[in-house]
C-alpha cells in the first residue's frame, strides 16, 4: 500500500495565502465596484470636469426668474401675509438673543455721540451734516463699535437662536404656501427637528468665509503696517484678496440652498450639499448674483431704518439727559438683525422655490 507524500511547507503556504486572497478578494472588489458607482453617478450629475473647456451649449441650463425688483417686493408680500407671525417671532428671538447674548453698550454709543458732538461742530453743519453725522453713527454701529465682548457661552447661544430663527421662517413659509394657516407656537414646537443637522451645515457655512476673513485679515495688517503703500504688493494683496473673495462666494452659494434643503423630513447634511449642488450647477451666476442683490437690499434697509433711529436717539439725548440711559440704537440693532435673518430665509427658500420649479437637467 503506497504511502501519501508529506505536503511540503512551500506548498501549504500557498495554499493558505490563496485562501487568505480568497477570502479577502470580494470585499476589495465590492469596495472597488461601489467606487465606481459612485464615480460614475458624481459624474452623470455632474458633467464638468476640472481644467477642460465646457461649451455653452453643453452647459445652458433654464431658469425662469422673475426679475430683482419684483421677485423682491414678491417677498416682502409673502412676509405681509403673516405679518402678526412674523413680528411675533422678531420679538421673541430678539429679546432671546438679548437675554442669552446681550446687546450693544447704549453708554459706550452716549459717550461716542457725545465725543463726535463736540468735536464736529465745525465738520458737520446744518441738515446735511446732522445726517453725515447720523451716517458715521450708524456706520460705527453697525461695524461693532458699541458691542460688547461677548463670551464663548453668548455667541454659541446667539449661533443657536439665529439657526432656530432660520429653521422657524422656513417651515412658516413651507405651511403657508402649502395652504395652511400656521402659528408661531406650532413652528416654535416642530421646526427644530433638523437642529443637529443644520448646525453641521452652518458649521460649514461658516468655514467657506475663512478665505474671505483671510482676505480682510491680509487687507487690514497690510493697512496698519503701511505695506499696502508699495505698488506691486498693493496689486498682488488685491488680486489675492478678490480672489479669495470669490472662492468664498463660490462655495457659499450652494451652502444657502443646503441650509434651505436639510429642514426637509429625513434629510443628512451630505445628501442635502449634494442635492444643493446639483440645483446650482449651470446656474451658479445667476443664482450669485440674486444672492449679492439680497445683501444690496438688506444694507440699503438698514441705511434707510437705522439712520433716523439713530439721528432721532443722538437729538434726544441732547435734549433730555434723562433719555440718555434709554437704549434706543442697542435696541434697535437687535431687531433689525433679527428681522434681516427672517428676510434672508425668506429670500433664500422662495428662490429655491423657483428654483425647484424649474426641472431642467444638470448642465
Amino acid at each position: 500500500m503506497a504511502s501519501k507524500k508529506p505536503v511540503s511547507k512551500k506548498k501549504s503556504e500557498q495554499k493558505s495565502n490563496a485562501k487568505h486572497n480568497a477570502a479577502v478578494a470580494p470585499p476589495l472588489q465590492s469596495l472597488r465596484s461601489k467606487i465606481r458607482l459612485v464615480r460614475e453617478e458624481y459624474l452623470s450629475r455632474r458633467p464638468h470636469r476640472s481644467f477642460r473647456r465646457t461649451r455653452r451649449r453643453d452647459y445652458a441650463r433654464s431658469l425662469a426668474l422673475p426679475g430683482y425688483i419684483s421677485f423682491t417686493l414678491s417677498v416682502f408680500m409673502t412676509l405681509k401675509n403673516q405679518s402678526k407671525t412674523f413680528a411675533l417671532l422678531i420679538i421673541i428671538a430678539s429679546l432671546s438673543t438679548g437675554l442669552l447674548s446681550g446687546m450693544a453698550s447704549q453708554d459706550t454709543f452716549a459717550s461716542l455721540s457725545e465725543t463726535l458732538q463736540a468735536t464736529s461742530k465745525d465738520i458737520f453743519e446744518g441738515t446735511s451734516g446732522s445726517i453725515q453725522k447720523a451716517g458715521l453713527l450708524t456706520f460705527t454701529v453697525v461695524t461693532g463699535g458699541i458691542s460688547v465682548q461677548a463670551t464663548e457661552a453668548q455667541q454659541i447661544f446667539g449661533a443657536l437662536v439665529a439657526v432656530l430663527v432660520w429653521l422657524a421662517t422656513v417651515w412658516l413659509l413651507r405651511a403657508q404656501l402649502a395652504g395652511n394657516s400656521p402659528k408661531l407656537r406650532d413652528a416654535l414646537y416642530n421646526s427644530g427637528t433638523p437642529l443637529v443637522s443644520s448646525l453641521i451645515v452652518f458649521t460649514l457655512f461658516l468655514a467657506q468665509l475663512i478665505p474671505a476673513a483671510i482676505a480682510i485679515i491680509g487687507y487690514s495688517a497690510a493697512v496698519s503696517t503701511d505695506f499696502i503703500s508699495v505698488g506691486v504688493v498693493s496689486m498682488l494683496l488685491a488680486i489675492v484678496g478678490a480672489l479669495l473673495v470669490v472662492l468664498s462666494l463660490y462655495l457659499t452659494t450652494t451652502t444657502f440652498f443646503a441650509l434651505v434643503i436639510i429642514t426637509l423630513p429625513g434629510m443628512y447634511p451630505w445628501q442635502a450639499l449634494r442635492t444643493a449642488g446639483d440645483l446650482v450647477i449651470g446656474r451658479r451666476l445667476r443664482l450669485l448674483y440674486r444672492l449679492l442683490w439680497m445683501l444690496l437690499v438688506v444694507a440699503l434697509l438698514w441705511v434707510v431704518i437705522l439712520v433716523p433711529i439713530v439721528l432721532a436717539a443722538s437729538w434726544l439725548q441732547t435734549t433730555w439727559q434723562q433719555i440718555a440711559a434709554v437704549p434706543i440704537v442697542p435696541l434697535a440693532l437687535l431687531i433689525m438683525s433679527t428681522a434681516s435673518s427672517v428676510f434672508v430665509a425668506s429670500y433664500v427658500y422662495l428662490l429655491y422655490r423657483k428654483v425647484v420649479e424649474d426641472d431642467a437637467l444638470p448642465a
